[in-house]
């Protein structure tokens, strides 16, 4: 199943907040022992066979096109959606449409963070549950970076809740989905945020979300980068072994 499958990575932010150490580089482009943040979701996906990857660039976009190519080397197939303008992560992947009119569903990524997972097993729960969209979820004891992800009875997502200022433990978005291809349709033309813009919108449609309990860590800031860093061959370890976590969560990006 996956071998037919194309991931969607969302690599084209400024990255702002990790400007202060990662200056003139993406921010998936980010050193992580000697390799990039970036060589570790694409070795993660490699690894479960999902060797269809479409690039949604922006920011320093030759940068990232000039490390992986066309993928060959690594035996891939990558192709490249360069923004014009920033676009959000809903704009890009509605940018990258033409790169996907042969698939009836497809994963979509967040550069800048990594999650312990099996796709095959997010895209067949996609398909038992029959949404437009599925997401993964896991749960942290401290959501007050995230906002939260309220899920209901069948798995059904029922809302969003924004940052807050409590240290509260929650559900939150892994950042990582399986869309119907029709969600293009929902996502409007022109900059939007995935977020902000799109998800609460297609509440009604059936969004669900499959809650996952392996290592989680993101590089949005400095502090999170650093910590990235300090775990970078566990990540690696994790990356390329078999995605089925036995151990308790190891929630490492809060």
């Amino acid at each position: 199943m996956l071998g037919t499958t194309t991931a969607v990575l969302l690599v084209g932010g400024m990255g702002t907040r990790l400007a202060s150490v990662v200056p003139s580089t993406p921010k998936p482009l980010a050193s992580l022992g000697d390799r990039s943040f970036l060589d570790l979701l694409i070795g993660q996906l490699r690894h479960q066979e999902v060797c269809r990857l479409v690039m949604c660039t922006g920011y320093l976009a030759g940068q990232i096109e000039s490390r992986f190519g066309d993928g060959r080397d690594l035996g891939m197939a990558i192709c490249y959606s360069t923004e014009p303008h920033p676009l959000g992560t809903a704009g890009a992947v509605k940018f990258a449409r033409h790169h996907l009119e042969d698939t009836a569903e497809f994963l979509v990524m967040n550069g800048d963070s990594f999650l312990e997972m099996d796709f095959g097993r997010l895209i067949r729960f996609h398909r038992e549950h029959g949404g437009l969209m599925s997401m993964a979820v896991l749960k942290v004891p401290n959501a007050r970076r995230y906002g939260t992800v309220h899920v209901g009875p069948g798995d059904r997502v029922t809302g969003f809740a924004e940052k807050s200022d409590g240290d509260a433990p929650g559900l939150v978005n892994g950042g990582v989905y399986v869309f119907s291809r029709s969600v293009l349709d929902h996502i409007p033309e022109g900059p939007a945020s995935l977020e902000r813009d799109v998800l609460p919108r297609l509440l009604t449609h059936g969004v669900y979300a499959l809650e996952e309990d392996g290592m989680f860590i993101d590089i949005g800031t400095p502090e999170d980068y650093a910590r990235a860093q300090a775990i970078c061959d566990r990540l690696y370890a994790v990356a390329l072994t078999e995605s089925n976590p036995t151990v308790a969560p190891k929630h490492e990006g809060h």
